[in-house]
């Protein structure tokens, strides 16, 4: 060694129960060296033929007491070399919270740069871009293309003008006529309804696809969504321009209007939580004539026992196989003859795919659909698309009527997503995880002086699963309307299979005529002292010998 490198080395003696630890440090760009006198002391005891347990216990004490040096660092009890203190971190229990485009299945969009594009929060730089690309013709319509089939499609495509030779798919052909309308100046129109990320910018999503996000859902930056104070759930007419190299998705240059409306109004729309909710004042009658399509006598009979009006929150409680979904059905049908400027929704969760056709089929109105095979998340996203829309029209002073199938699967759903917390209700339920599906079922409500939201759920028991007896037990009462339906009457093959005696409607009085009330009142105390079975049966026949209920109420006292 040098004399200059032995004067640059300097020693550090650290005292401890097990002995001195001499640390040799050398140049400022040398590692530490570490000396254990002591322990060379011991092995060569060792080697000379010391007792070896004594050793062992010695070296295993000294590992014990001076696993902690003076400066608090933590040193290692086999080879006493110096390591940071490292503070472990928490790993957080239960699932971890995914992405947006994570939660669509991987079928997403990619929103590229977009982001980044300052241009697109610039009201200026895009009403310019907007009049350059609205000089070519009438708009061009994208939604009616989503409506299409693959055939329609490509006559549509063919019209316009578009070469339909090497597309591979849908997709790439609608993005084929977007660009080539942009190309000839001709304004691209997409009609949707928008869909807000953790990230603070926006998607458009459709109707017809179950608000899920694809590669052609519109971009809708953070600063225009900031500028016109846009809500998730809103609809949009929009002017967008196609994607660029690097994107799969077009962005939005222009609002067209917002809820039907301009962009002014807008502005003043009170928020759903402020707005004072009230009993259901005006009647839904379900009641038609004898000759549609469906079971006009089960809608009779639900007029009778349990009324429903604009605004109610009502839950359908049903053992399996007992005609909930075939009740749900003439309800939604019935709606929509009697009441034609209600806005009605059918949402199925977790149901099969041939019933969601078979809804879609008999249905006229929105059909919104999550089915078995799909993921707890589409099931969650389904559900909250359609409750934020709902909302926004509310808030426009329109009536929605939402139908789900069923709540009991939706709070399934909500459970499997929730991170465990260890609090675990009974039948394995997360105390936590039915917030969100009550809020949703709790929406229902008659705004004074607005519009309603009406929400009808079935809810299951009898099936055998103990989280599904809490999960009513939890809904329970949280209702202004119950409508039970009774398995021994579908043994009889006798429909509708509804439970008289637990079956009613809170503030009846507010929704019943005053005749129709007293009769109605006095049908019910006759029949207290009936089985409920025998008592439904009766009342079955006697409505079957009527073509109306006014006509049966007026024949009770005959």
């Amino acid at each position: 060694m040098s004399n200059n490198e032995e004067s640059n080395k300097e020693e550090v003696v650290l005292e401890s129960d097990s002995g001195r630890n001499v640390i040799s440090t050398n140049t400022p760009s040398e590692e530490p060296v570490i000396s254990d006198q002591k322990g060379e002391q011991r092995e060569n005891h060792r080697r000379l033929g010391g007792d070896t347990a004594k050793g062992r216990r010695n070296t295993n004490e000294g590992n014990r007491r001076g696993s902690r040096g003076q400066s608090g660092e933590r040193r290692s009890p086999n080879n006493r070399s110096l390591m940071p203190r490292k503070k472990q971190k928490r790993k957080p229990r239960g699932r971890p919270q995914r992405g947006l485009q994570e939660i669509e299945n991987g079928i997403g969009t990619n929103i590229g740069n977009l982001t980044g594009y300052d241009f697109l929060s610039n009201l200026e730089e895009m009403e310019i871009l907007s009049q350059e690309h609205s000089t070519g013709g009438s708009p061009l319509l994208v939604t009616p293309l989503l409506n299409m089939s693959l055939v329609e499609l490509v006559e549509e495509a063919k019209a316009l003008g578009v070469s339909t030779n090497g597309v591979p798919n849908r997709n790439m052909l609608i993005d084929e006529v977007i660009r080539t309308g942009f190309e000839r100046r001709v304004p691209i129109v997409m009609r949707g309804v928008l869909e807000i990320t953790d990230q603070g910018f926006g998607l458009i999503v459709f109707e017809n696809d179950n608000y899920r996000i694809r590669p052609y859902s519109a971009f809708v930056s953070a600063g225009l969504i900031k500028q016109y104070g846009l809500k998730r759930g809103q609809i949009l007419d929009t002017q967008v321009h196609p994607h660029r190299e690097g994107e799969s998705c077009p962005f939005v240059i222009k609002l067209i209007s917002v809820m039907d409306d301009a962009m002014a109004k807008n502005q003043g729309v009170a928020p759903f939580e402020d707005l004072i909710p009230y009993y259901p004042l005006e009647r839904i009658l379900l009641e038609s004539n004898s000759d549609v399509g469906w079971d006009n006598l089960s809608m009779r009979i639900v007029d009778l026992l349990t009324p429903i009006g604009l605004g109610q929150r009502g839950l359908i409680v049903a053992p399996p196989r007992t005609g909930k979904t075939v009740l749900l059905q003439c309800i939604a049908n019935a709606i929509a003859l009697n009441n034609p400027d209600v806005h009605l929704i059918v949402l199925l969760v977790d149901e099969r795919p041939e019933e969601v056709t078979d809804f879609k089929r008999q249905v006229v109105g929105e059909v919104v659909s999550s089915t078995f095979d799909q993921s707890a998340e589409s099931h969650v996203h389904a559900a909250e698309m359609v409750i934020e829309k709902s909302r926004r029209m509310v808030e426009d002073s329109r009536d929605v009527v939402v139908l789900l199938d069923s709540i009991t699967r939706l709070a399934r759903a909500y459970n499997t997503l929730r991170p465990s917390s260890g609090k675990i209700l009974s039948g394995g339920v997360e105390a936590s995880a039915l917030q969100k599906p009550k809020r949703f079922f709790g929406s229902a409500r008659n705004i004074e002086g607005g519009g309603s939201l009406t929400i009808i759920g079935t809810a299951l028991i009898e099936t055998g699963s103990r989280m599904d007896e809490v999960i009513f037990e939890e809904f329970k009462g949280t209702g202004n309307m119950e409508l039970h339906l009774d398995r021994a009457l579908v043994d009889k093959r006798m429909y509708p299979a509804i439970n008289l005696e637990r079956s009613g409607t809170r503030k009846e009085e507010l929704l019943y005529h005053l005749d129709e009330m007293n009769k109605i009142y006095s049908l019910r105390r006759v029949m207290k002292g009936v089985p409920s079975t025998e008592a439904m049966e009766m009342l079955i026949q006697r409505v079957k010998k009527t073509k109306t209920n006014a006509e049966f109420l007026m024949g009770l006292n005959r």
